[in-house]
């Protein structure tokens, strides 16, 4: 026999179950899902800098997701010319430096992430208190129920999470959504209730969140050796110089294959690095 198991199944995977499956919406924390409102779009921008310094003041951390490309970074630049420590993520941006933007925002570093698809796997950061959705009236994949269903789950490991969608309209999307998020709340509630749980934020040490996105970017973990190395300084500095001397000499002699296997070993040493570093 198997069990398949899934965060959001689709229509296929409901469908091959028969109707039989079970659903595990209960959290042992106690954490609920976050709180959602809708609010005009006219005044999206404004109303989510105003949001902004507000969390920013508290020690929270904001994820905000937007349709396109430009509307990404020309609110981002926005944002941070009136005082926001934000940081765009866009789909250029490799695993290395993912790794770095999230551990970064985690740090508090900077206060407010914006991207045009936050949904992936491994974005677990339980400081972020709020997530704002730009035109989650405008229907299509961004915006379908189990897109936003996603994404409004990016603010349920905060007890103080919550959720502001800007839409003009009421989609059925927006609808099915915001309906089966408040299915979950009164279920965890009740549940919270009838065993007198407190909900509290998750702690999890920045080192824990970043190996867990490692693995779900195909990442590895570290070796004994690569631990030896890590723990030092000096021995990191040396393997790594060593490493791009002979990655330089690969290259020279036009021994390319050799020169990139090099170069994604000096990139994978530095991932791992960034764990040790705290």
């Amino acid at each position: 026999q198997t069990i398949f198991v899934s965060a959001t199944p689709g229509n296929w995977e409901l469908e091959q179950t028969q109707g039989v499956f079970t659903e595990q919406i209960i959290r042992p924390t106690g954490l609920l899902d976050p709180i959602c409102e809708v609010r005009p779009i006219a005044t999206q921008v404004d109303d989510l800098l105003a949001e902004c310094h507000a969390c920013a003041e508290k020690g929270q951390r904001v994820l905000v997701t937007t349709l396109t490309k430009k509307m990404a970074e020309d609110l981002t630049d926005y944002l941070a010319e009136n005082g926001v420590k934000v940081r765009y993520m866009h789909s250029d941006i490799d695993t290395l430096e993912r790794i770095e933007i999230v551990r970064d925002l985690r740090l508090g570093v900077f206060d407010v992430l914006v991207g045009i698809n936050l949904l992936r796997e491994g974005l677990d950061i339980p400081e972020c208190a709020l997530v704002a959705i730009l035109d989650a009236d405008k229907e299509g994949f961004l915006r379908s129920d189990r897109s936003l269903i996603q994404t409004i789950g990016r603010a349920a490991r905060n007890a103080e999470g919550r959720v502001i969608l800007y839409a003009d309209k009421m989609t059925d999307s927006m609808k099915r959504a915001l309906g089966e998020t408040a299915r979950r709340r009164e279920k965890q509630e009740k549940f919270n209730l009838e065993h007198h749980i407190t909900p509290k934020t998750i702690k999890r040490d920045v080192a824990d969140i970043l190996e867990s996105l490692r693995e779900k970017e195909g990442g590895e973990l570290p070796t004994k050796k690569d631990e030896s190395v890590l723990a030092n300084d000096k021995k990191l500095r040396d393997t790594l110089a060593k490493l791009e001397k002979q990655m330089r000499k690969a290259a020279e002699d036009l021994e390319f294959e050799q020169a990139a296997k090099l170069r994604d070993e000096i990139k994978r040493l530095r991932a791992m690095s960034l764990q040790f570093s705290d």
